[in-house]
């Protein structure tokens, strides 16, 4: 009896050994592996450089209030916007008066940056997302934006708009999401814009 016991006792260490060296360490050493090698990027978070430094990722947002650039979607984490460590929405439905109260608080800079602006509001300039960490904005929330950024920044709302366009991602595969436009990166390829927009333009 004794050293049936003892049999199984070490067919479960055998087992918990192995199986621990393969789900545990061969399997995630594996997985990372190939991600490495096949989706490096990816694998890495997504990161955006400039000028060898990691200034964010395409997967988080970051917080934009300049009227220069482009202004994503609002951020209900806390203790500050787009935090990754409290991803999280405001769980507010539709009809709370603290929802609707932090609405009208968001149209008032877009109201009082571009006064002329008679478009409708898009909606994901005004709420926030379930995750708070939403990177993207739609392309018709990035078009309303256009005059307010040409001004800001004396360029042409054609040389905006087109930038826009040329920043718009079609949904995956074509099926899933929807068209959108990372903030961060168009806000990169803004200054972009200024700094060659300078360039060409003679000394006077």
């Amino acid at each position: 009896m004794f050293k049936e016991v003892m049999e199984h006792i070490k067919t479960a260490l055998i087992l918990l050994i192995v199986f621990t060296l393969v789900t545990g360490l061969l399997y995630p050493l594996a997985v990372t592996g190939l991600a490495q090698l096949l989706f490096p990027a990816k694998a890495n978070g997504s990161l955006i450089k400039q000028n060898d430094h990691v200034i964010g990722s395409q997967l988080i947002g970051q917080f934009f209030s300049s009227p220069t650039y482009f202004w994503g979607r609002p951020s209900a984490t806390s203790p500050y916007p787009y935090n990754g460590e409290a991803s999280a929405g405001s769980n507010l439905g539709p009809t709370n008066p603290d929802f609707i109260t932090a609405v009208k608080k968001r149209i008032l800079p877009l109201k009082e940056t571009s006064p002329q602006n008679n478009k409708g509001i898009p909606v994901d300039l005004v709420t926030a997302s379930g995750s708070g960490l939403d990177p993207d904005i739609s392309p018709y929330a990035a078009y309303y934006q256009a005059a307010r950024i040409a001004k800001a920044r004396n360029l042409s709302l054609e040389e905006v708009n087109t930038l826009i366009q040329k920043h718009i991602k079609n949904r995956t595969l074509g099926l899933l999401g929807e068209p959108r436009v990372n903030v961060l990166e168009i806000n990169l390829a803004l200054d972009n814009l200024r700094m060659s927009h300078d360039q060409s333009t003679p000394n006077s």
